[in-house]
């Protein structure tokens, strides 16, 4: 399944609502520094709740590191950017995709973007919003690679 990579992240709330997000789907969660918060900040653990134990998470030092270990899997990578050229839903998606997004104030940077196979935009309906929240980016991007990819099994559990 797509896999979700955060590179830069800045804001540990954030960072902690996407691990939760991954942890609640069974996805691999791929930090990429530097980060504007230090692994251990309480705000990213009260964010991710009690689901840590649970997410698959990777740190990579630099971008650099990065590129080598996802190239060595294999797979596209797809940027998430308010100057992206296709629409979310209108991307296929594969199994193996690993779906970027930058940090809460830059974005991806400009050598990631020209990295990426393609560069995907979430639609605005209104002219005046440039983006959502880069915690709800990630949600909505996942979602559909997974709904496309016919894999929304976790269900919650009966009591």
């Amino acid at each position: 399944m797509p896999q979700v990579v955060l590179v830069h992240p800045q804001i540990p709330q954030n960072t902690g609502n996407i691990a939760r997000t991954c942890a609640a789907t069974g996805t691999e969660l791929h930090l990429v520094a530097p980060l504007g918060f230090e692994i251990t900040d309480r705000y990213l653990k009260r964010a991710g709740l009690d689901y840590w134990p649970y997410v698959k998470l990777h740190y990579h030092g630099s971008v650099e590191i990065f590129q080598a270990y996802s190239r060595s899997k294999g797979g596209r990578w797809l940027g998430f950017s308010a100057r992206g050229s296709c629409s979310y839903i209108e991307c296929q998606y594969q199994a193996d995709d690993w779906l970027l997004f930058g940090s809460e104030t830059q974005g991806l940077p400009a050598e990631v973007l020209d990295m990426c196979d393609q560069v995907l935009y979430i639609p605005m309906g209104q002219p005046h919003v440039r983006s959502l929240n880069l915690s709800v980016s990630a949600a909505v991007g996942l979602f559909e690679a997974r709904r496309q990819l016919g894999d929304l099994s976790v269900k919650p559990e009966q009591p």
